[in-house]
């Protein structure tokens, strides 16, 4: 059984996570979302961040990654410390691929014994486009569904 894992804050959730997430769930025969918790990065609450991915993938099974690790400075304790939380929310679920478009998802594919599928996220004539560009530059509606910039705008994470 091919088990996916993707793992990701979802502040805001864009159009290139939901390529990221399309392609492991064509992939999957049980795809496992991990939503970090983000009160630093966005006012949006994990339980409507993890909403937005239960809408779209009612088949995935979506865990609430509660009170993380700080992310403050990437430090060799630091990283030990994230590779730990995921490790103990995950290894219930025997994750045997690790999707994700940025640099961490080799290492965490190691970390819990799981290939890692490197995808890049293609956007619409975008190369790549990050949820901090969106939250900082860009006009978040041409990168995001309705719900998630009302759910934005409710939260007053739009510019």
């Amino acid at each position: 059984m091919k088990t996916c894992l993707v793992v990701g804050k979802f502040a805001p959730l864009h159009k290139g996570h939901e390529f990221l997430l399309q392609k492991a769930a064509n992939e999957a025969d049980r795809l496992v979302v991990l939503v970090y918790d983000a009160p630093d990065v966005t006012r949006v609450p994990l339980s409507v961040r993890a909403g937005w991915i239960r809408l779209l993938y009612p088949g995935a099974l979506v865990l609430e990654g509660e009170n993380p690790p700080l992310r403050d400075a990437w430090t060799p304790e630091r990283t030990r410390e994230h590779k730990e939380f995921i490790k103990q929310l995950v290894s219930p679920y025997h994750i045997t691929h690790v999707f994700s478009c940025e640099a961490y998802g080799e290492l965490l594919a190691r970390v819990i014994g799981a290939e890692h599928v490197r995808v890049e996220k293609l956007v619409e004539g975008v190369s790549h486009v990050s949820a901090t560009m969106i939250r900082n530059h860009l006009d978040a509606r041409q990168f995001v569904s309705e719900q998630v910039y009302r759910d934005m705008q409710n939260y007053g994470d739009v510019l």
